[in-house]
C-alpha cells in the first residue's frame, strides 16, 4: 500500500488495534525525549510531523507496529495524562457530568473499550510482553503502578505518565479537551502498511539507505523469536535469556551497524545475495525453534568480532599475539572506511590460529590498499569474491592465510604492479579532509625504508603550497590547482613551518630531515610539473614494494 499521511486521531479511528510484537524492544524513551516532544507540542501552531510509522496488516483492523512504538506509546501516555486531569476535576466536583462524558469519549476514541465485567481497558495499543500488563494498568486506573522490583522499562512508563501529568497545568475540562483535540488533529505521521515482514524489511533498508534510521534489528528479532516460540514449549526464563542475548548483540553493534553485520554474517556461510533479498534468505534459514536458536547463538558469537573489527584500538585486541600489527592493519581499513573484507576476517578469526589470522588480515589489508584505495575498483565485484573465500574458510577448505593469498579468488582481485603503479603515478586525494589519510599512506612508504614512524606524529608538507603565491604560479601556471592534491606533491616532516617558502628554501629543510621522501624531493633543482611527474613515478615504485603480496 502506498504511504499516506494521517493525523494521530485518524490513526486511532475506525476501531483499529495496534499490537507491538511480543519480542520487539521495550519502551525506552526517557526524559530527554519526553521534553523534546513536549516542547514541540507547546509551540504547536499548525501541524507537526511525527515521522514514519511502519505497520504490518494482521487482518481486519489489526496491525503490528514494526516501527513507531515509542512515539505511539508516548502520545498515548499524554492522552492518559489529560484523562487523569479530567478524573481529578470529577473527584473535586468540577463540571462533573460534562467531564465524565469527556472522559468516556477519550477512553473510547484514544485508549480502548473497558470490559464490562473486569472494567479493564482493552487497549487499542497493546505493548510487548514486558510492558503490556503495566501499560494496561496505567490505562485502566489513570495512575502510576506501584509494585516492588519494577523493571527499568516499566519505571519509564510510570515516569513518562507522571512527567506529562505534571506538565499539564489546566484545571478546566473544556480546555483539556481542546488540548487533546489539538494533539489528535495537528500531529501527523506518514503511515506505511506492509503485507508481510519481507516487505517491511525492504522498506527499512530503503529508508535506512536514505538516512532515515528504522529498526531492522527489531524486525529480525521478531522473526527469530517467533520461530523460537513456534511450539509454545519455551519457558519465560528461557525467553528472558534469549532477550538478554539479543540485547548484548545490539549493545555491541548499535542499530547503525546491525544491517551490515547480518549481511556479513550471512556471507560467511551462504552465497551472497542482494540487500533486497537478504531478509527473505535469512527466513529460509530460520524456520524452526532449533534453527532460530542456533542462528541467534551464531549472531552472538560473531557480533563481538564484527564490533572489534570496527575498533582497532579496542581492548579486545590487546591480549592477542601481534596486537600491534592487528591494530595497524585495522586502522588502515577504518581510516578509508573499507568493510568488504569483514566476512572473511570474521570467519578467519573463528577458524584460524592467531598467527594465521594476522597473516590473512595483512593480505586483505594490502589488497584493500591496492584495489580499493589506489586503483578504486568496484567493491561490488570484490564482495562476491570475498564471499567465496569466506565460505571456503567456513567449510574448512581454507585453513591458513596462505590458502587465501594463493587462491584464484585472491589473484582475481589483486591488481598487478603495472596496474597499481599506473594508478599511483597520478593519484591524488582532494581537500584538507584527506590529510590524515595521506599521512597514513606516506608513513607506510617511509616505514618500508626501515623506519618505525607513527603517522600521527608527522606533519604534512605540500611542496607546492596549498595556498600558493605568485612565484609558484610562475612555475606551474593555471594548472597549479590540479597538482596541489597529487600525492607526489606532498612529503612528511617532523615539524613544518615552511608554509609558502620558495623551493630553494624548502630543499634545504628536506635535505636536513631524516625522512626519506623529503630527502628524495630535495634532489630536484626546481619543482615543476616534470619534476612532480618524475618523483611520483618513483614514489609509485616504492608504493608497489610497500604494499605487496608475494
Amino acid at each position: 500500500m502506498a504511504p499516506v499521511n494521517q493525523t494521530f486521531g485518524e490513526l486511532l479511528s475506525h476501531g483499529v488495534k495496534y499490537i507491538i510484537p511480543r519480542f520487539q524492544r521495550d519502551y525506552a524513551w526517557d526524559q530527554e525525549q519526553w521534553e523534546d516532544l513536549w516542547e514541540d507540542i507547546k509551540t504547536l501552531k499548525d501541524s507537526h510531523y511525527m515521522g514514519y510509522i511502519v505497520l504490518q496488516k494482521k487482518g481486519g483492523h489489526e496491525f503490528e507496529v514494526i516501527d513507531g512504538q515509542q512515539r505511539l506509546t508516548t502520545l498515548t501516555l499524554i492522552i492518559l495524562a489529560i484523562m487523569r486531569k479530567l478524573q481529578d476535576l470529577i473527584k473535586h466536583g468540577v463540571a462533573e457530568q460534562a467531564n465524565k462524558e469527556r472522559l468516556d469519549v477519550f477512553t473510547n476514541r484514544f485508549i480502548g473499550l473497558k470490559n464490562a465485567v473486569t472494567l479493564i481497558v482493552e487497549n487499542k495499543l497493546s505493548l510487548n510482553r514486558n510492558n503490556h500488563r503495566h501499560f494496561r494498568k496505567i490505562s485502566s486506573n489513570l495512575k502510576i503502578v506501584k509494585e516492588l522490583r519494577l523493571s527499568n522499562t516499566n519505571l519509564l512508563l510510570n515516569n513518562a505518565f507522571d512527567f506529562f501529568v505534571k506538565k499539564i497545568k489546566s484545571k478546566d475540562g473544556s480546555e483539556l479537551a481542546r488540548f487533546a483535540e489539538k494533539l489528535a488533529d495537528q500531529l501527523f505521521f506518514t503511515k506505511i502498511i506492509t503485507q508481510d515482514n519481507i516487505d517491511a524489511y525492504k522498506i527499512f533498508e530503503t529508508f535506512n539507505a536514505r538516512g532515515v534510521q528504522l529498526s531492522t534489528s527489531d524486525l529480525l528479532k521478531n522473526h527469530i523469536f517467533a520461530a523460537i516460540t513456534n511450539h509454545d514449549d519455551v519457558t519465560d526464563g528461557q525467553l528472558d535469556q534469549f532477550d538478554e542475548d539479543w540485547a548484548v548483540i545490539i549493545a555491541q553493534l548499535g542499530e547503525y551497524n546491525f544491517s551490515n553485520f547480518i549481511s556479513c554474517h550471512y556471507n560467511i556461510q551462504k552465497k551472497t545475495v542482494s540487500q533486497r533479498l537478504l531478509f527473505k534468505s535469512i527466513k529460509e534459514i530460520v524456520k524452526s525453534p532449533a534453527s532460530a536458536s542456533e542462528y541467534l547463538k551464531s549472531l552472538g558469537n560473531y557480533a563481538p568480532v564484527y564490533a572489534a573489527l570496527l575498533m582497532p584500538h579496542d581492548v579486545w585486541w590487546h591480549s592477542y599475539e601481534h596486537a600491534t600489527k592487528i591494530t595497524h592493519y585495522l586502522e588502515g581499513l577504518k581510516l578509508f572506511q573499507i568493510k568488504q573484507p569483514f566476512p572473511v576476517l570474521m570467519v578467519a578469526w573463528e577458524r584460524f590460529t592467531n598467527q594465521e589470522f594476522v597473516l590473512a588480515l595483512k593480505y586483505l589489508y594490502i589488497l584493500s590498499v591496492r584495489y580499493n584505495i589506489i586503483c578504486r575498483f568496484s567493491p561490488g565485484e570484490q564482495e562476491k569474491v570475498y564471499n567465496k573465500i569466506a565460505v571456503k574458510i567456513f567449510n574448512g577448505e581454507f585453513t591458513c592465510g596462505s590458502h587465501i593469498k594463493n587462491s584464484e579468488e585472491f589473484k582475481q582481485l589483486y591488481p598487478d604492479d603495472n596496474a597499481f603503479k599506473n594508478a599511483f603515478a597520478f593519484y591524488k586525494l582532494p581537500g584538507r579532509g584527506y590529510f590524515k589519510k595521506i599521512r597514513f599512506l606516506l608513513s607506510e612508504i617511509e616505514n618500508n625504508f626501515g623506519r618505525k614512524l607513527n603517522y600521527l606524529d608527522t606533519n604534512l608538507e605540500h611542496v607546492c603550497p596549498y595556498n600558493p603565491n605568485q612565484s609558484w604560479y610562475e612555475e606551474f601556471g593555471e594548472g597549479i590547482h590540479d597538482i596541489i592534491d597529487r600525492l607526489g606533491n606532498m612529503v612528511l616532516l617532523e615539524k613544518n613551518d615552511l608554509k609558502r617558502a620558495d623551493f630553494s628554501t624548502k630543499k634545504q629543510a628536506y635535505l636536513m630531515t631524516s625522512l626519506k621522501l623529503a630527502n628524495q624531493v630535495s634532489k630536484y633543482d626546481t619543482w615543476d610539473l616534470a619534476a612532480l611527474n618524475h618523483y611520483q613515478a618513483w614514489l609509485a615504485e616504492q608504493a608497489a614494494k610497500t604494499w605487496k603480496v608475494s
